[in-house]
């Protein structure tokens, strides 16, 4: 959804450019990603609680644990970074511009049924507020009542003997 290049990239900066994409695309009910220290920052956890998002943390080191992500760095990286001297840092953001341009745009994809990620994204309807418009829910019934609340104070689990 974006490319951002920079002499680097603070968590504060990270919280803003998912701001921009969030206002743009929406914002998910989760985020994955790595343990960078962009993405540990009190920047992004202050963000992932002001927009209410659940932000999950794949283990470290294990980079399978993010695979479609992973995949995507590694086609850009064959296919861009590894094969461009980028002279100065507005060619760098021109050139990753029109790279995810030709990826999104006009570069089809077999997952995808060869359609281009923006033609597959065209076949979707809006989710949101699915649960407002609808009283009837999909979801299975309750296997058990909720605990009721109230003034009885929880019954402790440890074992005393």
């Amino acid at each position: 959804l974006a490319l951002i290049a920079d002499t680097s990239l603070s968590g504060a900066r990270v919280a803003r450019e998912l701001a921009t994409l969030f206002g743009a695309r929406g914002k998910p009910q989760t985020m994955v990603s790595d343990n960078g220290t962009e993405f540990t920052s009190n920047a992004i956890l202050t963000f992932a609680d002001d927009c209410k998002i659940d932000w999950h943390y794949i283990a470290p080191g294990k980079p399978t644990q993010n695979a479609f992500i992973e995949s995507f760095n590694g086609r850009l990286r064959d296919e861009l970074l590894n094969e461009t001297l980028f002279p100065s840092l507005h060619h760098a953001r021109v050139t990753l511009a029109a790279w995810r341009t030709d990826y999104n745009s006009e570069r089809p994809h077999s997952r995808l049924g060869w359609q281009t990620p923006a033609e597959f994204a065209q076949t979707f309807a809006p989710q949101r507020g699915l649960t407002l418009r609808n009283q009837q829910s999909s979801a299975p019934a309750p296997v058990a009542q909720p605990a009721q609340m109230g003034k009885t104070q929880p019954r402790s689990l440890a074992h005393t003997g």
